[in-house]
């Protein structure tokens, strides 16, 4: 079981916008003492600067596109991986090629207070994207249940 999920910080959004995404996940986030009170407007201001959109298809042609928001760690109270999955597509950037807009159905979003270990969230995230057996996956990103998301992440997510 992967103690970097947890089953309050696990969404589903119907968000029409990732500013939109990003103030309804902030704020469950803050409310629970997740993240800082200033988290929102980092996450927004790194997410201009440095797009997480990535594309799955190289993995998949089944999986969805993903984003990997993510902020600095003194903004921020623990080290989670936050699930969103998203009823609607939203236009992100892509990290490879910021210029070029990418559609996106699920955000994983890396909260870490360690520094030191941000690449190897998102690494681990990129290695499960790899690993998992592709139907089970792709049928996981359909998912519109938040436990039924949290259930599969602790099964499955081994990183």
């Amino acid at each position: 079981m992967s103690h970097l999920f947890s089953k309050e910080s696990v969404f589903v959004s119907n968000a029409t916008s990732k500013e939109e995404v990003f103030a309804e996940v902030s704020e469950a986030l803050i409310k629970s003492g997740v993240v800082k009170e200033n988290f929102l407007e980092h996450v927004l201001e790194r997410e201009k600067n440095y797009p997480t959109a990535i594309s799955l298809a190289n993995i998949s042609k089944a999986y969805p596109n993903v984003a990997i928001p993510h902020t600095e760690p003194e903004f921020v109270n623990n080290t989670k991986i936050v699930p969103v999955k998203l009823t609607n597509s939203l236009v992100f950037q892509n990290m490879s090629s910021p210029h070029k807009d990418i559609t996106v159905d699920f955000l994983f979003v890396i909260l870490n207070a360690d520094k030191a270990s941000q690449v190897h969230l998102l690494s681990d995230l990129v290695a499960f994207f790899e690993t998992q057996d592709k139907d089970a996956l792709a049928e996981f990103f359909t998912l519109t249940d938040t436990d039924a998301i949290y259930d599969y992440l602790q099964a499955n997510f081994k990183f």
